[in-house]
């Protein structure tokens, strides 16, 4: 009974993973960063995730979550339940709310004022878009951004 049940986990899990069709990653950047109201001690942020798909088969979705690092240091989370398809070998925009914490913000003012802060800052976004019941298609992006120069340097 068991063997059975762990048959039918693993035959549904192959065919979930081949029903995405994805033979490449896909191509997630960081598109835009829109101010949006927040509560309490954070700060909310609309982001534009831009999600490229070099695959031959368009991917439906419905669902995001996403990690962002700024400067090596865990800054904004956020997770959406928005839905829609990324077309074969197209791309589209997710807009997905983020929240960043006191503490993120706090640190990375500390790092501007004491000018140990650089002018320009790296991010690392990773998280996955789900694609159904058993798919996920994970994404992992660095790039880089202007940052204010509040030290006067």
């Amino acid at each position: 009974m068991i063997r059975r049940a762990a048959l039918l986990i693993f035959v549904g899990a192959v065919l979930a993973a081949c029903a995405t069709g994805l033979r490449e990653p896909l191509r997630v950047n960081l598109a835009g960063l829109e101010s949006i109201p927040g509560e309490g001690m954070e700060a909310r942020f609309l982001a534009k995730i831009r999600v490229q798909n070099p695959n031959e088969a368009a991917i439906s979705y419905n669902g995001i979550s996403a990690q962002l690092d700024l400067n090596g240091k865990s800054f904004a989370s956020g997770v959406s339940d928005a839905s829609g398809e990324i077309p074969r070998f197209g791309e589209g925009v997710i807009d997905m709310p983020l929240t960043v914490p006191a503490t993120a913000i706090v640190r990375q003012v500390m790092g501007f004022v004491t000018g140990s802060a650089p002018t320009k800052g790296t991010y690392h976004v990773r998280g996955f878009i789900n694609t159904g019941t058993f798919g996920r298609a994970p994404f992992d992006s660095t790039g880089e951004v202007d940052l204010p120069n509040f030290a006067g340097k």
